[in-house]
């Protein structure tokens, strides 16, 4: 029976939380159906030895029933030889038989019950292999689609949405860098215009000077230019 109260504990535990403690899930079911196997295997076992126990009783009460009938045939030959003493010893021998037969038939009769028994509890198991194995494929996709679907999530939370922000922060920087070096830009070519401007105009009266000196060293500045 501890056979059978093990695998009775099997289904019965809750496996939800049995798969929300265990690491891997898929190591856990796949645990489970082997623990089941190895029980189908010793059951099988039991079940084997069982069918042996009781055919063995059975050829043992068959056995003795043949002897008694022989014994009694010999019983009978013996009053027919007038030989009262072989008859009354063949039936001893013929009582002996019968006792043991007699003895023999309620175990018998267990042994058959039991295995009998053990046969549909091997067969209620196996169909129960048979549906956790079925089952055991079901939840392993299930496992690894959740799986999946968790990695992907992850991706867009946590260290996904930190990667995102940075990139987001990365880019305004960048784009700060590129409003500055353009107002550096307008501003220098703002200061470049203005010196030149600057160098135009003192440019323009030295030219002037010395135009008025040569025309004055000439003689051809009017007499009021002179007196200025």
């Amino acid at each position: 029976m501890g056979i059978f109260s093990r695998i009775a504990d099997i289904f019965k535990a809750n496996v939800n939380e049995t798969l929300d403690k265990a690491e891997d899930p898929e190591k856990m079911l796949k645990q489970m159906v082997i623990e089941i196997e190895e029980s189908v295997n010793k059951t099988t076992m039991a079940v084997g030895n069982a069918i042996a126990n009781e055919k063995g009783l059975e050829r043992k009460i068959a056995k003795e029933q043949q002897m008694s009938a022989d014994w009694h045939q010999k019983a009978t030959q013996a009053l027919q030889a007038n030989r009262d003493d072989l008859a009354k010893a063949a039936l001893e021998k013929k009582a002996a038989s019968d006792r043991n037969s007699t003895d023999l038939a309620p175990i018998y009769e267990q042994a058959k019950a039991t295995s009998v028994k053990m046969r549909e509890q091997l067969d209620v198991l196996k169909r129960k292999l048979d549906e956790v194995r079925s089952r055991q494929s079901t939840l392993v996709a299930r496992s690894q689609a959740a799986k999946a679907q968790k990695q992907i999530a992850q991706s867009f939370s946590g260290v996904g949405s930190d990667a995102f922000s940075k990139f987001d922060k990365y880019e305004g920087k960048i784009e700060k860098l590129e409003s500055e070096a353009i107002a550096f830009e307008q501003l220098a070519g703002e200061s470049t215009s203005l010196d030149h401007e600057l160098k135009q105009l003192s440019t323009g009266a030295q030219v002037d000077a010395e135009l008025l000196a040569l025309k004055k060293s000439m003689g051809l500045l009017p007499p009021a230019e002179l007196t200025d």
